[in-house]
């Protein structure tokens, strides 16, 4: 019997058992193409080919020292890679174009190539007289950094075999192509067999591999998912345009922890660190307003303390609007159908607008209570005293449940001068007795007790 042929396809990913014009999974056509088949060796004629090597095993308990860092001098760049650079590995950056990925990068890199780390730079979107001058402009034009425009990945690899650096950084993963695969630069099947090539190369040589990645309108980055479970680490570049402040997002780490975070802000000379966030997210709160409500938060092991805004405003229109910036517009639906089935607060007619205030996203459930205290504090027209925060999830009968680190969250709030906290019953605070924390065991409490609503 002859071999089954398989196809693929280069815009999805999909597999086919046979060849068409259209793909059924994503609707593109003319992008279905024949994989190769494996090479006919004796591994593939199953049990009873040649024997292969015997692989060396260990058990748990076998000491290894942790695999020695570099650190590149940008602390909060730094803290997200889990305390700086490791040798071979494999780096995956995603962020929307235009919100600094390159300039980010290009400053990492000057500062390890000050710092006596061989590095290298490739784009493959830019002109290396282009990179230059953006390095004269954020005053890193006598940083030792190599520099090279090209997307033939083999002679990249070749390349960077010849000059061994430390550090390799790739802009970007779509661009690259290689010639062994017959489909245009940034198709699914050329990113995967690239990033295969560069993650490989990475382990080989020790040689530290950052890759650029273009993103989806999703926000997820452009290619097969698989890209992101070769790499040793994912950061996501987060931001919004109006806002200056930019977020270093770790959500895939295997040297460290993930969703750890790092905080930048982006001037005229490039990103600058941001050491105390939660100092810059509470700034220009001078006076109680209705609708404003600081919540404490936990992004990766580091306490960051935002504000979160609610206006609430009678709508022209027959169908209110629900609109959420920050924060997913699926909670914020539910939030608002558990307030008025157990609470009796109706927001029938009423636009409802939700802003996480400096630009920052906020994705732990923890933030449904001051979500809900912000609306109706907006809805209510009461605003709650400035040293307040608030935190703790809601569930759909209205209980609000305890979160984690509420001791971490705490000493923050107190660090910045919070002297009340509103949070769930039974959690852990670790506070004195004379210490003004509320604990409200459900949701009408909040609405009545707080706010008068209900």
């Amino acid at each position: 019997m002859g071999k089954q042929q398989r196809y693929s396809c280069t815009a999805c990913g999909a597999t086919h058992s046979k060849w068409s014009g259209r793909c059924e999974a994503c609707g593109a056509w003319n992008a279905i193409v024949e994989e190769a088949p494996l090479s006919a060796g004796p591994a593939s004629k199953g049990l009873g080919g040649a024997r292969g090597a015997r692989v060396a095993l260990s058990d748990l308990a076998s000491a290894e020292a942790p695999p020695p860092r570099t650190v590149s001098g940008l602390a909060e760049f730094d803290r997200v890679l889990g305390g700086g650079l490791v040798d071979g590995s494999a780096i995956l950056v995603g962020g929307d174009p235009g919100i600094g990925k390159s300039t980010l990068l290009l400053q990492a890199a000057a500062k390890l190539a000050q710092a006596g780390l061989p590095t290298v730079y490739v784009s493959g979107e830019e002109a290396a007289a282009q990179i230059r001058m953006r390095a004269r402009r954020l005053g890193l034009g006598a940083a030792p950094v190599r520099l090279a425009a090209e997307t033939n990945l083999r002679d990249i690899l070749t390349t960077l075999d010849a000059e061994r650096p430390r550090l390799a950084i790739i802009d970007s993963i779509q661009t690259m192509w290689l010639d062994t695969v017959e489909s245009a630069p940034g198709s699914v099947a050329q990113v995967r067999a690239a990033a295969h090539e560069l993650t490989t190369f990475a382990k080989r040589r020790g040689i530290s591999v950052i890759m650029v990645g273009h993103v989806t309108k999703d926000g997820q980055i452009a290619g097969p998912r698989v890209v992101e479970h070769m790499v040793d680490t994912v950061l996501y570049f987060e931001g919004e345009r109006g806002h200056q402040f930019r977020i270093l997002r770790a959500v895939k780490n295997r040297f460290g922890p993930a969703d750890e975070i790092g905080v930048f802000e982006m001037t005229g000379d490039g990103l600058t660190e941001v050491a105390n966030p939660s100092a810059l997210f509470l700034s220009g709160r001078e006076t109680p307003t209705p609708g404003s409500v600081v919540f404490a938060g936990i992004e990766g092991t580091r306490p960051v303390l935002c504000e979160i805004q609610a206006l609430v405003a009678p709508t022209p229109h027959a169908q209110p609007r629900r609109s959420a910036v920050g924060l997913d517009g699926g909670r914020l639906a539910m939030i608002l159908a558990v307030l008025e089935a157990r609470c009796g607060v109706p927001f029938t007619g009423l636009d409802v607008y939700l802003n996480v205030a400096g630009g920052l996203r906020v994705t732990e459930p923890a933030a449904d209570l001051a979500v809900a205290a912000a609306l109706l504090s907006a809805r209510e027209d009461t605003e709650l005293p400035l040293d307040t925060v608030v935190f703790g999830e809601i569930s759909l009968s209205g209980a609000v449940r305890p979160v984690g680190q509420t001791e971490t969250r705490l000493k923050e709030a107190r660090k910045l001068g919070f002297a009340r906290a509103i949070l769930p019953e039974g959690s852990k605070t670790g506070a004195s007795d004379g210490e003004p924390v509320q604990a409200i065991p459900d949701l009408p409490t909040l609405a009545g007790d707080i706010f008068g609503a209900g």
